[in-house]
C-alpha cells in the first residue's frame, strides 16, 4: 500500500497538467471538465505503469536519446484520449506527440514546485 499515496499524487498532478495543456490552443488538446482531467490522468497513470517497462533499459534509452521514452508517452497519451470520453486529441498523433511532451515538461515543473512546499512529494 506503500505505492497508493504517490500513485494518487501522480494522478492529481497529472490531472493538474492535463488542464493546463489543454488551455494552450495550439497543442490541440481538450479535456471538458476537472473530473474528467483526472479520470485521463488515472488512466494515463495505469497505463504509464502498464507500459512504462518498454522504456525501462537506460541503455535504450540513451542509444535512441529520449526518443523510445517520447514515442512510449505519445502512444499513452493517444490510448488515454481514446479511452476517455471528454479528453480529445483535436490534431491526432501531432496533438499526440505535443501533448505528451507538454506534459513532461508541465508534470516537472509541479513536482518540483511541490516538492518545495511539501518536501516528502518531491520523494514521488
Amino acid at each position: 500500500m506503500d505505492f497508493l499515496i504517490p500513485f494518487i499524487i501522480g494522478v492529481l498532478i497529472t490531472a493538474i497538467s492535463l488542464i493546463i495543456i489543454s488551455k494552450i490552443p495550439f497543442l490541440g488538446v481538450e479535456v471538458d471538465s476537472i473530473g474528467k482531467a483526472v479520470i485521463a490522468g488515472l488512466v494515463f497513470g495505469i497505463l504509464n505503469w502498464l507500459l512504462g517497462w518498454l522504456g525501462g533499459s537506460k541503455i535504450l534509452n540513451i542509444l535512441t536519446i529520449g526518443i523510445l521514452w517520447l514515442v512510449i508517452n505519445t502512444i499513452i497519451f493517444g490510448l488515454s484520449a481514446w479511452l476517455v470520453e471528454g479528453f480529445r486529441l483535436r490534431n491526432g498523433i501531432i496533438s499526440a506527440i505535443l501533448g505528451a511532451i507538454a506534459l513532461t515538461f508541465v508534470n516537472y515543473i509541479l513536482f518540483k514546485v511541490l516538492g518545495l512546499i511539501f518536501p516528502a512529494i518531491a520523494v514521488v
